[in-house]
Protein backbone atom coordinates (compact mmCIF):
# COMPACT_ATOMS: atom_id res chain seq x y z
CA UNK A 1 0.00 0.00 0.00
CA UNK A 2 1.63 3.32 -1.01
CA UNK A 3 0.56 7.10 -1.38
CA UNK A 4 2.08 9.00 -3.94
CA UNK A 5 4.92 6.05 -4.30
CA UNK A 6 5.65 5.95 -0.35
CA UNK A 7 4.29 3.76 2.63
CA UNK A 8 0.74 4.94 3.36
CA UNK A 9 0.82 6.07 6.96
CA UNK A 10 -2.58 5.66 8.73
CA UNK A 11 -2.98 9.24 9.39
CA UNK A 12 -2.94 10.15 5.79
CA UNK A 13 -5.95 7.43 5.17
CA UNK A 14 -8.27 8.81 7.60
CA UNK A 15 -10.34 10.92 5.02
CA UNK A 16 -11.03 7.95 3.52
CA UNK A 17 -12.98 6.35 6.22
CA UNK A 18 -14.45 9.17 7.91
CA UNK A 19 -15.18 11.29 4.48
CA UNK A 20 -14.99 8.77 1.41
CA UNK A 21 -14.75 11.11 -1.17
CA UNK A 22 -12.95 10.28 -4.53
CA UNK A 23 -12.87 8.35 -7.35
CA UNK A 24 -10.97 5.40 -8.81
CA UNK A 25 -10.25 2.28 -10.98
CA UNK A 26 -8.96 -1.60 -10.29
CA UNK A 27 -6.69 -3.16 -13.11
CA UNK A 28 -6.26 -7.07 -13.52
CA UNK A 29 -2.54 -7.44 -14.12
CA UNK A 30 -1.49 -10.30 -15.61
CA UNK A 31 2.06 -11.06 -15.85
CA UNK A 32 2.88 -7.08 -15.55
CA UNK A 33 0.14 -6.19 -18.13
CA UNK A 34 -2.61 -4.54 -17.84
CA UNK A 35 -5.94 -4.96 -20.41
CA UNK A 36 -7.11 -1.81 -21.28
CA UNK A 37 -4.51 0.25 -19.67
CA UNK A 38 -4.83 3.23 -21.30
CA UNK A 39 -8.98 3.55 -20.53
CA UNK A 40 -8.23 3.07 -16.91
CA UNK A 41 -5.75 6.12 -17.18
CA UNK A 42 -8.35 8.39 -19.26
CA UNK A 43 -11.04 7.15 -16.50
CA UNK A 44 -8.89 8.43 -13.86
CA UNK A 45 -8.23 11.71 -15.55
CA UNK A 46 -11.84 12.31 -16.56
CA UNK A 47 -13.10 11.70 -13.46
CA UNK A 48 -10.46 13.61 -11.85
CA UNK A 49 -11.75 16.42 -13.36
CA UNK A 50 -15.44 15.83 -12.27
CA UNK A 51 -14.55 15.02 -8.83
CA UNK A 52 -12.09 17.35 -7.64
CA UNK A 53 -11.90 19.99 -10.37
CA UNK A 54 -8.35 19.40 -10.91
CA UNK A 55 -5.87 17.45 -13.91
CA UNK A 56 -4.39 13.89 -12.37
CA UNK A 57 -0.29 13.81 -14.02
CA UNK A 58 -1.32 9.91 -15.27
CA UNK A 59 2.12 9.79 -16.02
CA UNK A 60 2.98 10.12 -11.87
CA UNK A 61 -0.10 7.71 -11.82
CA UNK A 62 1.34 5.19 -13.91
CA UNK A 63 5.19 5.60 -12.46
CA UNK A 64 3.29 4.51 -9.14
CA UNK A 65 1.49 1.60 -10.32
CA UNK A 66 5.04 0.32 -11.57
CA UNK A 67 6.54 0.46 -8.45
CA UNK A 68 3.47 -0.83 -6.78
CA UNK A 69 3.71 -3.88 -8.87
CA UNK A 70 7.13 -4.38 -9.53
CA UNK A 71 8.28 -8.01 -8.87
CA UNK A 72 5.45 -9.58 -8.93
CA UNK A 73 4.30 -12.59 -10.43
CA UNK A 74 1.12 -13.93 -11.86
CA UNK A 75 -2.17 -12.09 -11.51
CA UNK A 76 -3.81 -9.96 -9.06
CA UNK A 77 -5.72 -6.62 -8.55
CA UNK A 78 -3.98 -3.21 -8.54
CA UNK A 79 -6.33 -0.52 -7.84
CA UNK A 80 -5.45 3.32 -7.75
CA UNK A 81 -7.54 5.32 -5.74
CA UNK A 82 -7.71 9.34 -6.18
CA UNK A 83 -8.43 11.34 -2.99
CA UNK A 84 -7.56 14.21 -1.11
CA UNK A 85 -6.61 13.40 3.27
CA UNK A 86 -7.04 17.64 3.93
CA UNK A 87 -10.57 17.61 2.44
CA UNK A 88 -12.79 19.74 4.53
CA UNK A 89 -16.68 17.89 5.11
CA UNK A 90 -17.87 21.43 5.42
CA UNK A 91 -16.07 22.73 2.67
CA UNK A 92 -15.62 20.12 -0.32
CA UNK A 93 -15.79 23.00 -2.67
CA UNK A 94 -12.01 24.58 -1.69
CA UNK A 95 -9.22 23.85 -4.15
CA UNK A 96 -8.13 20.34 -4.39
CA UNK A 97 -4.52 18.51 -3.85
CA UNK A 98 -5.57 15.00 -5.17
CA UNK A 99 -3.35 12.21 -4.03
CA UNK A 100 -2.75 8.72 -5.37
CA UNK A 101 -3.09 5.78 -3.32
CA UNK A 102 -2.12 2.13 -5.06
CA UNK A 103 -2.89 -1.22 -3.36
CA UNK A 104 -2.75 -4.31 -4.61
CA UNK A 105 -4.83 -7.80 -3.64
CA UNK A 106 -5.18 -11.20 -5.35
CA UNK A 107 -7.51 -12.57 -8.08
CA UNK A 108 -8.90 -15.79 -9.14
CA UNK A 109 -8.46 -17.78 -12.28
CA UNK A 110 -11.06 -16.21 -15.48
CA UNK A 111 -13.49 -17.60 -16.46
CA UNK A 112 -15.15 -17.26 -12.67
CA UNK A 113 -18.39 -19.38 -12.34
CA UNK A 114 -22.19 -18.45 -13.29
CA UNK A 115 -23.89 -15.46 -11.74
CA UNK A 116 -27.41 -16.11 -10.41
CA UNK A 117 -28.51 -12.18 -10.02
CA UNK A 118 -31.52 -10.54 -8.48
CA UNK A 119 -33.03 -7.70 -9.70
CA UNK A 120 -32.80 -4.14 -7.68
CA UNK A 121 -34.14 -0.71 -7.88
CA UNK A 122 -31.35 1.49 -7.80
CA UNK A 123 -29.29 4.16 -9.85
CA UNK A 124 -25.93 4.86 -8.75
CA UNK A 125 -24.80 8.34 -7.58
CA UNK A 126 -23.21 9.77 -10.68
CA UNK A 127 -23.09 6.68 -12.68
CA UNK A 128 -20.52 7.88 -15.51
CA UNK A 129 -17.98 8.20 -12.34
CA UNK A 130 -16.15 5.35 -10.47
CA UNK A 131 -16.63 7.16 -7.24
CA UNK A 132 -15.54 5.53 -3.74
CA UNK A 133 -19.28 5.95 -2.51
CA UNK A 134 -19.84 1.98 -2.45
CA UNK A 135 -22.66 2.20 0.07
CA UNK A 136 -25.64 1.74 -2.12
CA UNK A 137 -24.14 -0.66 -4.59
CA UNK A 138 -22.52 -3.19 -1.13
CA UNK A 139 -26.23 -2.65 0.26
CA UNK A 140 -27.93 -3.87 -2.39
CA UNK A 141 -25.65 -6.98 -3.14
CA UNK A 142 -26.29 -7.94 0.47
CA UNK A 143 -30.04 -7.74 -0.06
CA UNK A 144 -29.32 -9.92 -3.39
CA UNK A 145 -27.36 -12.76 -1.68
CA UNK A 146 -29.96 -12.38 1.48
CA UNK A 147 -32.37 -13.51 -1.16
CA UNK A 148 -30.32 -16.71 -1.65
CA UNK A 149 -28.49 -14.52 -5.64
CA UNK A 150 -25.17 -13.84 -6.07
CA UNK A 151 -25.25 -10.21 -7.05
CA UNK A 152 -28.01 -7.84 -8.00
CA UNK A 153 -28.68 -6.16 -10.90
CA UNK A 154 -30.30 -2.38 -11.00
CA UNK A 155 -33.12 -1.24 -12.96
CA UNK A 156 -33.79 2.44 -12.65
CA UNK A 157 -37.22 3.67 -11.98
CA UNK A 158 -38.08 3.40 -15.64
CA UNK A 159 -37.90 -0.16 -15.72
CA UNK A 160 -35.07 -0.43 -17.66
CA UNK A 161 -31.78 -2.15 -16.92
CA UNK A 162 -28.93 -0.42 -16.42
CA UNK A 163 -25.78 -2.46 -14.50
CA UNK A 164 -24.73 -4.54 -12.09
CA UNK A 165 -23.16 -3.80 -8.18
CA UNK A 166 -19.40 -3.81 -9.96
CA UNK A 167 -19.93 -4.36 -13.61
CA UNK A 168 -21.43 -3.65 -16.64
CA UNK A 169 -24.36 -6.33 -18.02
CA UNK A 170 -24.72 -7.65 -21.67
CA UNK A 171 -26.70 -9.66 -23.55
CA UNK A 172 -27.24 -11.62 -26.13
CA UNK A 173 -30.77 -11.53 -28.27
CA UNK A 174 -32.94 -14.27 -30.46
CA UNK A 175 -30.48 -13.27 -33.03
CA UNK A 176 -27.26 -14.17 -31.65
CA UNK A 177 -26.73 -10.17 -31.26
CA UNK A 178 -24.36 -8.72 -28.62
CA UNK A 179 -26.92 -6.26 -26.65
CA UNK A 180 -25.71 -3.89 -24.22
CA UNK A 181 -28.51 -1.79 -22.30
CA UNK A 182 -28.73 1.94 -23.29
CA UNK A 183 -28.83 3.46 -19.83
CA UNK A 184 -26.68 5.56 -16.95
CA UNK A 185 -24.05 3.48 -16.52
CA UNK A 186 -20.41 3.41 -15.12
CA UNK A 187 -18.86 3.07 -18.67
CA UNK A 188 -16.54 -0.27 -18.50
CA UNK A 189 -13.08 -0.66 -19.27
CA UNK A 190 -13.99 -4.47 -20.34
CA UNK A 191 -17.16 -3.49 -21.92
CA UNK A 192 -15.41 -0.83 -23.58
CA UNK A 193 -12.75 -3.13 -25.03
CA UNK A 194 -15.12 -5.61 -26.18
CA UNK A 195 -17.82 -3.07 -27.90
CA UNK A 196 -13.89 -2.07 -29.98
CA UNK A 197 -13.30 -5.71 -30.76
CA UNK A 198 -16.62 -7.79 -30.79
CA UNK A 199 -19.83 -6.57 -33.06
CA UNK A 200 -22.91 -4.92 -30.63
CA UNK A 201 -25.39 -2.94 -30.57
CA UNK A 202 -26.90 -0.30 -27.74
CA UNK A 203 -30.39 -0.22 -27.10
CA UNK A 204 -32.61 0.27 -24.07
CA UNK A 205 -33.16 -3.17 -22.58
CA UNK A 206 -36.46 -3.42 -20.02
CA UNK A 207 -36.62 -5.86 -17.24
CA UNK A 208 -39.48 -8.40 -19.46
CA UNK A 209 -36.67 -8.17 -22.46
CA UNK A 210 -34.05 -8.95 -19.89
CA UNK A 211 -35.61 -12.09 -19.02
CA UNK A 212 -36.19 -13.24 -22.29
CA UNK A 213 -32.72 -12.66 -23.56
CA UNK A 214 -30.98 -15.92 -25.05
CA UNK A 215 -27.79 -15.85 -22.63
CA UNK A 216 -26.50 -12.52 -20.34
CA UNK A 217 -23.20 -11.65 -19.17
CA UNK A 218 -21.39 -9.87 -16.83
CA UNK A 219 -17.96 -7.99 -17.10
CA UNK A 220 -15.46 -6.09 -15.39
CA UNK A 221 -11.41 -6.08 -15.20
CA UNK A 222 -11.61 -8.90 -12.26
CA UNK A 223 -14.03 -11.05 -14.21
CA UNK A 224 -13.47 -10.47 -17.61
CA UNK A 225 -16.51 -12.51 -19.55
CA UNK A 226 -18.78 -14.05 -16.53
CA UNK A 227 -21.93 -15.68 -17.48
CA UNK A 228 -24.93 -15.28 -15.62
CA UNK A 229 -27.64 -18.23 -15.57
CA UNK A 230 -30.62 -16.75 -13.52
CA UNK A 231 -31.84 -13.54 -13.32
CA UNK A 232 -34.38 -13.48 -10.93
CA UNK A 233 -36.67 -16.68 -11.32
CA UNK A 234 -35.58 -17.09 -14.47
CA UNK A 235 -32.86 -19.52 -16.03
CA UNK A 236 -30.45 -18.83 -18.90
CA UNK A 237 -28.65 -20.57 -20.84
CA UNK A 238 -24.47 -20.57 -19.81
CA UNK A 239 -23.24 -22.10 -23.11
CA UNK A 240 -23.80 -20.12 -26.08
CA UNK A 241 -21.56 -19.21 -29.11
CA UNK A 242 -21.56 -15.93 -28.87
CA UNK A 243 -20.46 -16.23 -24.91
CA UNK A 244 -17.92 -18.27 -26.06
CA UNK A 245 -16.54 -15.77 -28.75
CA UNK A 246 -16.45 -13.00 -26.33
CA UNK A 247 -14.18 -14.67 -24.01
CA UNK A 248 -12.08 -15.42 -26.56
CA UNK A 249 -11.79 -12.29 -27.82
CA UNK A 250 -11.00 -10.44 -24.66
CA UNK A 251 -8.30 -13.22 -23.49
CA UNK A 252 -6.98 -12.47 -26.42
CA UNK A 253 -6.12 -9.21 -25.72
CA UNK A 254 -2.80 -9.16 -25.19
CA UNK A 255 -2.54 -5.62 -22.57
CA UNK A 256 -0.04 -3.27 -22.08
CA UNK A 257 3.24 -3.27 -20.14
CA UNK A 258 2.36 -1.74 -16.56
Amino acid sequence: MELNGRPADPESLKALALTNYGHFTSMRVDDQRVRGLALHLERLERDCRTVFGAQLDTARVREYVRRGVTGREGSFIVRVSVFDPALDMGHPSSPATPHILVTTRPTGPMPLPPLRVKTVPYVRDLPAVKHLGLFGTLHARRAAQLSGFDDALFAGPDGLVSEGGTWNVGFIDADGAVVWPKSEVLPGVTMALLQQHHAHTTSPVTLSEAHGMRAAFATNTSIGVRVISAIDDTTLPTEHAVLASLRDVYMSLPGDPV
